[in-house]
């Protein structure tokens, strides 16, 4: 689940063996419609951004243009601040929903695989292989899920199988759609503790899209009130304090 992108790198504040992600009046169009105009915003590691606002705002969009998957006007930059010099952009995805057919006989071993290595699955179990994977499950306490069916997996399993692939390898940025659906309030609170344990203990820059206000105020760094364009952005207490923010959520 991860995508890689060669971007231009440019200065920034970001401390030494930072990397710091700078999308730059971004826009997306279809047909005459205007879907996100002039969207430029900063996310450094070890730092959760939190994208919000009404439906139709244009939040989805927004993290298939950084994905790549809709064209898109503006530019996304990566600067490595050790070395300066251009690089590869790594960026793991964990989308809304997963579309599996509980009755389809693939284990979490073969979704992990199918992933991350170039070798059919159906030919042989690799030790290696399968001991990665295994230690990657690990990081978010579901290794004992790996030779399970996907299909019998509750939500929470499976978010936490996704957040594992999506980090293999570890990549520079970390884009979550919101992949909560099917999950009780308790697996939603365990989600963002997990998230929040993920950017400290690996210093890593994750955007997350979400709906829940009052958990979105408790961990995020930055927030980003979004509705075709940056209506503000700021900390938690910032954007709530914002007169956008109260018309649009009525807080």
């Amino acid at each position: 689940m991860s995508e890689e992108h060669e971007h231009n790198h440019e200065h920034s504040a970001c401390e030494t063996h930072c990397h710091c992600i700078r999308i730059n009046n971004l826009g997306v169009k279809l047909g005459k419609d205007v879907i996100l105009d002039d969207v430029s915003l900063h996310m450094h590691c070890g730092e959760l951004t939190v994208v919000i606002g009404p439906n139709g705002a244009g939040k989805s969009t927004l993290l298939k243009a950084i994905l790549g998957d809709v064209p898109h006007e503006g530019t996304i930059d990566l600067k490595e601040t050790a070395t300066g010099n251009q690089g590869n952009m790594k960026i793991g995805y964990v989308p809304q929903s997963l579309n599996i057919e509980r009755e389809i006989p693939i284990t979490v071993y073969d979704l992990f695989a199918s992933f991350i290595s170039n070798t059919p699955t159906w030919l042989f179990k690799s030790k290696k292989l399968y001991n990665k994977i295994y230690e990657q499950l690990k990081i978010f306490s579901v290794e004992d899920c790996i030779d399970k069916q996907v299909g019998k997996l509750s939500g929470g399993q499976l978010q936490r199988v996704m957040l594992s692939i999506a980090i293999t390898p570890m990549p520079n940025l970390l884009i979550l759609d919101e992949p909560v659906s099917g999950i009780d309030e308790n697996g939603v609170r365990d989600f963002y503790r997990v998230v929040n344990e993920l950017k400290t203990k690996y210093d890593l820059a994750i955007l997350l899209v979400s709906h829940d206000l009052h958990l979105v105020k408790k961990y995020a760094d930055k927030v980003i009130l979004l509705d075709k364009t940056i209506l503000a952005q700021g900390t938690p207490d910032e954007v709530y304090m914002n007169d956008s923010f109260r018309e649009i959520f009525g807080e």
